[in-house]
C-alpha cells in the first residue's frame, strides 16, 4: 500500500497547481473583460469625424437612457450611438462567434486547420447574399432588415442541413466524411456563386463586396437580428464543453466513457454552425479569426475548452472590433477597405509565425 506521507504531498500539489490555474483564468478573464469595455468605448470615439470624448461619453449616455433627452446635439448622436457604437458592438459580436466556433470545429473535427467555415457554411451564406443580389434584392428590407442577411442566413443554415446528409455513414456521423462533405458542398456552391456572377454582370462588384467581408452600413437592426443566433448557438456550445474535452481523446474512449458520440457532435456542429451562420449573414466572409484566434489561447491557456471558448470569444471579439477600426480610418478619403482583407493581411503572417514557432505544425494539445 502506498504510504499516506507520500500522497499527502501529491494531493496538496495537484490542489495548488489547480487553484494557481483558476487563480490565472479569473485574472485573465477580468483583464480581458476590462480591456474589452474599454476597447468598445475607444473604438466607437474614432473616426474621420472628429468628436471630442465628453461629447462621446455623452451620447453613449443619452443613446442607453443615462441621461437626459436633449443633451447632445443630434448629429453627434447620430454618429456616435445609431452608426459608431452599433457597428463596434456588433464587430464584437461577430469576432466572438468565430472565435467560439473556430474552438468547437478544431475539437469535434479533430483537425487543427478546421476554422468555422470548414464544413461549407460560409458558402452557403455567401450563396444566399448572391441569390439575393442575382434577384434585385439587394435594396429590399423585411421587418426593418435588408433581405441580404436573411437569405445568407438561409443559405448557411441549407448548406449545414446539406453537409449533415452526405456526412451520414451508415447513420453516424463521422468526422472524416463530413470535412469531404463540406469541401464537396463549398465547391458546388462556389460554382453556383461564379455561375450566378457570369450571368449577371451588375452584381458581380456587389457579391465580391460582399464576400470579401465588411461592416459599412450595419447598424441596431443586425445586432438584433443576429443576436438570438448566437445566444442559442453559445448555449449549445457552452453545455457540451466538458463532452467536448473527452471526445478529443477519441471516439471510443468517449464512448466508454458515457459521451453520447453522435448526439453530443451533432447539437456542437449545429452550435457552431449557428454562430457561423449568424455571424457571416450580417458581415460577410471574415477569415483567420476563427483560425488564428484559438491557436493563440491554446498555447497560453491549455486545451480545457470552457476557457478555450470564453477567452477565444473575448480575444476573438478584439481582434475584429479593432480590425473594424483600421478598416475604416486607413484610407484618409473616408473610404473603406472590407474587414475580411485587414484579418486576412493582419491573421495570414502571424498565422505563419505560429507554425514556424511549433516547428513543423500547429497541433491540438
Amino acid at each position: 500500500m502506498p504510504d499516506s506521507n507520500q500522497t499527502s504531498p501529491n494531493l496538496q500539489e495537484i490542489r495548488g497547481r489547480l487553484t494557481a490555474s483558476r487563480r490565472v483564468f479569473v485574472i485573465g478573464l477580468v483583464l480581458l473583460a476590462i480591456v474589452s469595455f474599454l476597447s468598445v468605448l475607444g473604438a466607437t470615439g474614432i473616426g474621420h469625424l472628429q468628436i471630442p470624448w465628453e461629447t462621446v461619453m455623452a451620447a453613449i449616455g443619452e443613446g442607453l437612457g443615462l441621461s437626459p433627452a436633449g443633451s447632445v446635439e443630434r448629429t453627434p448622436l447620430v454618429v456616435v450611438f445609431d452608426i459608431r457604437l452599433s457597428r463596434v458592438i456588433l464587430s464584437f459580436l461577430v469576432g466572438s462567434a468565430l472565435g467560439v466556433a473556430g474552438v468547437v470545429f478544431q475539437g469535434v473535427l479533430r483537425n487543427p486547420l478546421a476554422d468555422p467555415f470548414t464544413i461549407g457554411v460560409a458558402s452557403g451564406a455567401a450563396f444566399g447574399a448572391a441569390l439575393a443580389f442575382a434577384l434585385g434584392l439587394g435594396g429590399a428590407s423585411y421587418l426593418g432588415l435588408g433581405t441580404i442577411p436573411l437569405l445568407a442566413l438561409v443559405g448557411a443554415l441549407g448548406a449545414l442541413a446539406l453537409v449533415v446528409i452526405l456526412g451520414r455513414v451508415q447513420g453516424r456521423l463521422r468526422r472524416d466524411t463530413l470535412v469531404l462533405a463540406g469541401i464537396v458542398v463549398a465547391t458546388f456552391l462556389s460554382a453556383l456563386i461564379a455561375l450566378i456572377k457570369a450571368l449577371d454582370e451588375e452584381a458581380v462588384s456587389a457579391i465580391v463586396f460582399w464576400v470579401m467581408g465588411s461592416f459599412q452600413g450595419r447598424g441596431w437592426i443586425h445586432v438584433a437580428f443576429s443576436l438570438p443566433y448566437l445566444l442559442l448557438g453559445l448555449y449549445l456550445v457552452a453545455k457540451y464543453a466538458r463532452e467536448l474535452d473527452i471526445m478529443t481523446m477519441g471516439e471510443v474512449q468517449a464512448r466508454q466513457l458515457g459521451v453520447e458520440v453522435e448526439r453530443v457532435r451533432r447539437r456542437l456542429l449545429v452550435g457552431a454552425s449557428l454562430l457561423t451562420a449568424a455571424a457571416v449573414s450580417v458581415s460577410g466572409v471574415i477569415g483567420f479569426v476563427g483560425l488564428v484566434v484559438p491557436h493563440l489561447v491554446r498555447m497560453t491557456m491549455g486545451a480545457a475548452h470552457q476557457r478555450l471558448m470564453v477567452f477565444s470569444g473575448l480575444l476573438g471579439g478584439l481582434a475584429l472590433l479593432w480590425s473594424d477600426v483600421v478598416s475604416r480610418t486607413l484610407l484618409p478619403g473616408g473610404e473603406e477597405l472590407p474587414v475580411g482583407v485587414v484579418t486576412a493581411l493582419i491573421g495570414g503572417p502571424f498565422f505563419c509565425l505560429l507554425l514556424k514557432r511549433r516547428r513543423g505544425g500547429v497541433i491540438l494539445d
